[in-house]
């Protein structure tokens, strides 16, 4: 498996999913929501649970066997500076942004409105782990932080 490969697939995913208002797919474990994506050989399942405070897991499969996932929890730490639908517009159109470069991982910047979102992560598709946050007038008001990478069978 080509790992450049996999790379640009997950981002395909992602933009067509959550990001992209993907349908959402049947779902997979009792109260979770679920959006799926196929292309080919890859197919890719994002599932979590919640709402204004969420946790979830972005599976990728190749040929029917899982290869890459990646787990995250996101919360609102200032309800008096962001709400819900505040902070998925923001995560929507910074994500938006950053997938239009080919990538989904950090180092990235952007504003939208009167937030600035900031995403940070060290390793690559194959190991890695980061943070990504919301802040408004310097105050950290949302926060969310995720690891991943390969999965290998053998």
């Amino acid at each position: 498996m080509d790992h450049q490969e996999l790379n640009e697939f997950i981002v395909q995913a992602k933009s067509a999913t959550y990001v992209g208002g993907g349908e959402r797919a049947a779902a997979c474990r009792p109260d979770s929501h679920d959006l799926s994506f196929v292309r080919g050989e890859w197919s890719y399942l994002d599932s979590y649970f919640g709402g204004r405070d969420f946790i979830g897991e972005e599976v990728a499969y190749y040929r029917s066997q899982a290869v890459w996932a990646m787990n995250y929890y996101g919360r609102i730490l200032r309800a008096d500076l962001i709400t819900p639908a505040e902070a998925g517009e923001v995560i929507k159109a910074s994500l938006s942004a950053m997938y239009k470069e080919g990538r989904f991982l950090g180092g990235f910047s952007h504003r939208h409105a009167a937030f600035q979102y900031t995403d940070t992560s060290e390793g690559e598709v194959e190991s890695f782990r980061g943070r990504e946050f919301i802040s408004r007038n310097g105050e950290r008001a949302y926060e969310l932080f995720y690891h991943g990478g390969l999965i290998k069978n053998d």
